[in-house]
């Protein structure tokens, strides 16, 4: 993963160390597309719990390139699919990952036997950070 300036990156923990809601661009066939998701930051990468057969998995299969774009803050990354969101390998990101979503994470709208929850790790490459008027180049 990037790693980030100190002061960057403490910014970033402040802003998005929790349930943030950030917008996730992907494209297809050339074609932009563009939604909000409840993502969680640590260490250079955001953390999304979704759905292997959304168009944004099928996008990303097809080209990883995505963008993403926050509270005073824009930057592009690489999307990996973690896979199944109980998978062992998982273990340390999904115990973050239900402190984080604590407040939404268990009302039934996400199936945690189905296989097919993931979590998609946003891993970022770039990106603009503005802060009581400084700029970070991430």
């Amino acid at each position: 993963m990037k790693k980030i300036n100190p002061e960057a990156e403490k910014i970033m923990i402040e802003r998005f160390g929790k349930d943030s809601v950030i917008a996730l661009a992907t494209t297809e066939n050339g074609v932009p597309y563009v939604r909000n998701v409840n993502a969680y930051y640590e260490d250079g990468a955001f953390y999304i719990i979704t759905y292997a057969r959304s168009n944004k998995i099928k996008h990303i299969k097809n080209n990883p390139i995505v963008a993403i774009a926050g509270d005073w803050f824009t930057a592009h990354g690489k999307g990996i699919n973690l896979g199944y969101f109980g998978k062992k390998e998982n273990e340390m990101i999904v115990e973050k990952l239900k402190i984080a979503f604590a407040e939404w994470i268990n009302n039934g709208h996400t199936n945690f036997d189905d296989e097919n929850t993931i979590i998609l790790c946003v891993e970022l490459t770039d990106g603009l950070l503005l802060s009581h008027g400084t700029r970070y180049e991430i």
